[in-house]
């Protein structure tokens, strides 16, 4: 029996090197930074843009995904979820909030991220998009997806997953998750690597269609890539870039609304990363 001691001894100390116990004794807080588009069953812009009963159901279908994650992070050992409503116009249902964390919406806000600081373990960006110009993407844009801006940081054009990670970055929290269609994990993988777990609740064809994956077999994926973002914590970095970001934006004016939009450009370098979204 000595030899399954020694064996119990040796797992017990490998897994105070590997499993998360959180950052600066906070216990394990995970940051969810949420959008509509890359929700279960959004796949058109009158879903995501005006109020009306479309929009008050994709809301519904956010709101079952969010329900999902916190679920398999809870499950998983996290013991605070802050999630921010990313979403332009908002898209937090109140009564349709679980328990287990706490959720921030409205507008203005003191901060980009409020809340966020370096004591959260691993950030989460939920409902996701691809960036503006991505031809399987679904809803794809980066910041607007009326103007149809475009972003490069050090010549590498970047959408609003990289935008999140890198402010997140700032405070050395990783992206360990996300969620969207299959541009969006792609786009995901290739940025912040293989380690991210990523969860894909659609297939686009183009803009505005796309194959839709049932309601039941989208929420058991988030609940499950979710328990796995908290073991992959150990092996996500933090997303930082060269500083001072030599930065590049494109977007289009409309001097009127039936004629075709002006191409603008403007060009800098952004000093501190957190005021990314600033640019």
């Amino acid at each position: 029996m000595r030899w399954k001691s020694l064996l119990s001894v040796g797992w017990l100390i490998a897994s105070l090197f590997t499993w998360p116990i959180g950052v600066h004794g906070q216990g394990l807080k995970i940051y969810i930074v949420t959008d509509l588009e890359g929700a279960s069953g959004v796949y058109k812009f009158a879903q995501t843009r005006e109020a009306g009963p479309l929009n008050e159901q994709a809301k519904e279908y956010l709101m079952g995904d969010i329900a999902a994650v916190v679920r398999g992070l809870r499950d998983a050992g996290a013991t605070e979820i802050v999630i921010l409503d990313g979403h332009g116009s908002q898209a937090f249902v109140p009564h349709l909030m679980v328990p287990g964390a706490k959720y921030i919406t409205g507008l203005p806000r003191p901060s980009v991220m409020p809340e966020l600081d370096e004591t959260f373990a691993g950030l989460v960006q939920l409902g996701a998009h691809a960036m503006m110009g991505t031809p399987d993407g679904v809803l794809c844009h980066t910041q607007s997806s009326r103007n149809e801006n475009r972003y490069w940081y050090n010549g590498v054009e970047s959408g609003e997953l990289a935008q999140v990670a890198l402010y997140a970055g700032a405070f050395g929290v990783p992206t360990i998750m996300v969620t969207g269609d299959e541009a969006t994990c792609r786009e995901a993988r290739t940025f912040f690597g293989p380690e991210v777990v990523t969860v894909a609740v659609k297939k686009g064809l183009a803009r505005e269609s796309a194959v839709l994956y049932p309601f039941d077999q989208t929420r058991r994926a988030l609940y499950e890539g979710a328990k796995k973002a908290i073991e992959a914590i150990p092996r996500c970095k933090p997303y930082c870039i060269e500083m001072p970001i030599k930065a590049k934006k494109q977007w289009l004016v409309f001097d009127k609304p039936d004629e075709p939009g002006r191409l603008m450009t403007k060009e800098g370098v952004i000093e501190d990363v957190r005021k990314i979204f600033e640019f």
